[in-house]
């Protein structure tokens, strides 16, 4: 994914709420399974202090004395942890086994009978312990005296209980996390699949296949979808007052044209020749002039509309050679075809006459005797050779043969536009026109796509720049 895709964009978000989330959650956990242990140890030291007060008695000699100690082995090991101590106000000091010569050290405090507090102090070795003690009446020597009764444990436990709880549950929220961040790369791309499905539906009215969008999607695309087909109904409404305009305007140049082409006939009739001739000229220069801009609005208006069209190769160029092989230029040469009748290429099929007859009657004005036209297809590619034996361009004069009004034979008619008008119906489809050598010597003219992956690939021979239109 891209840095500025929408996607990456998404699935950090996702993630980072993810992993904001989660630490919140292990950090509450941890807490709170920390009070649980809390909670948990002070019951014990309950039961542990309930269990030292059942044991707690005076001997004969007025001392205070444990005659059932409580029953965890750990008050017999010396610093294990788990601590009792009985202390009056006297000199009585009674401790565990487990304390060894330690002693702990009790705040002033003063609890209700019969009523215990906790505290946390410092305890044997410097180690934090949870203290609950509470405060009872013992006759000594025919007077009650107040004893404290204690119980203590050491918080490592519960530090190594959290600390062990926290490393399991990083694990496990680690797993969850991953398995968190696939869902939300899963609902993602579930939610951007619509907008996928938006770009197939342009890219289908780019290639031809679609003239609007379809219809259905979510709600919240929906909106989306009617704007882009009301765009599109907006521009082929456009195009069409464009391409009517343009069609009047070369229509309504054809009249004057024809009037100019009478007035030369007529001066030609009257011996004046080299007027005529170069009324003839201009007048040709206008036709391509106006032949090209009606070739322009038409494929134009195709490609803005998607409106395209599959044409069958061999159909077409048989046609083309027909009406060439009549003229003065092409009564005289051979025209080889092989073209399997199963070929079709993308291009409607006035646009690919006007491509095929512009570069076709280019090569009859300049072959010797001989044009051959062959297409070659595979898998990826489709190609279409029309060659003659012409003298062909040199590599050095090919890039002003293909520049607008470029003309490398001056002596010739026209206006150098044949390869123009055949360059903007082929970049109207995606195609890019490129010159070179033919196999029989002369010129090969090579139509390639530009704008898909698929390559699809019409070579024609030509020697000529200046091209006659296409047959009407």
């Amino acid at each position: 994914m891209r840095r500025r895709s929408l996607r990456l964009r998404l699935v950090a978000a996702g993630v980072a709420a993810i992993v904001i989330a989660l630490t919140i959650a292990g950090t509450a956990l941890t807490l709170l399974f920390e009070r649980h242990v809390a909670r948990t140890v002070a019951q014990d030291l309950e039961v542990h202090l309930k269990q030292l007060l059942a044991g707690l008695d005076v001997d004969a000699d007025g001392g205070i004395v444990v005659n059932r100690p409580p029953a965890d082995p750990r008050f017999s090991d010396p610093l294990s942890g788990l601590y009792w101590q009985v202390s009056d106000d006297g000199k009585n000091l009674l401790r565990s086994r487990s304390l060894w010569d330690a002693v702990l050290s009790l705040p002033h405090d003063e609890p209700a009978l019969g009523e215990t507090h906790r505290h946390e102090i410092g305890g044997p070795g410097g180690a934090r312990v949870l203290v609950a003690e509470r405060r009872v009446l013992l006759t000594l020597r025919d007077r009650p005296v107040p004893v404290r009764v204690t119980a203590a444990i050491d918080l490592a436990r519960v530090t190594a209980a959290r600390t062990a709880f926290a490393a399991d549950l990083v694990v496990a929220l680690a797993l969850l996390g991953l398995v968190l961040a696939a869902a939300t790369s899963v609902q993602v791309g579930i939610g951007l699949r619509p907008l996928d499905a938006l770009r197939r539906g342009v890219a289908d009215i780019r290639s031809g296949r679609a003239k609007r969008l379809a219809d259905a999607g979510p709600d919240e695309v929906r909106p989306l979808i009617e704007e882009v087909n009301a765009l599109l109904d907006a521009r082929e409404r456009d195009i069409a007052r464009s391409r009517n305009r343009a069609a009047d305007l070369a229509h309504g140049l054809k009249t004057p044209l024809a009037a100019l082409a009478a007035d030369g006939n007529r001066l030609r009739e009257k011996g004046d020749i080299a007027i005529a001739e170069e009324i003839d000229a201009a007048i040709e220069t206008m036709r391509r002039h106006v032949d090209r801009e009606l070739a322009r609005a038409r494929v134009r208006g195709r490609d803005s509309v998607g409106a395209v069209a599959t044409t069958p190769l061999a159909p077409l160029v048989r046609t083309l050679i027909a009406t060439l092989a009549r003229t003065a230029a092409g009564e005289r040469l051979k025209f080889d075809v092989v073209i399997d009748e199963n070929i079709a290429v993308p291009i409607d099929r006035a646009d690919a006459a006007e491509i095929v007859g512009n570069l076709l009657e280019n090569a009859a004005r300049h072959a010797r005797s001989r044009v051959r036209v062959s297409v070659r297809q595979s898998a990826d590619e489709t190609a279409i050779d029309v060659e003659d034996d012409g003298p062909g361009i040199p590599p050095d004069q090919r890039p002003l043969a293909l520049a607008r009004g470029g003309r490398l034979d001056e002596r010739g008619a026209g206006a150098g536009l044949g390869l123009a008008i055949v360059q903007d119906v082929l970049e109207a489809y995606g195609w890019e026109l490129a010159l070179d050598r033919s196999e029989l010597g002369g010129l090969r003219a090579t139509c390639r796509t530009i704008r898909t992956a698929r390559a699809a690939t019409c070579n024609i021979a030509s020697a000529a720049v200046a091209a006659v239109k296409a047959s009407k």
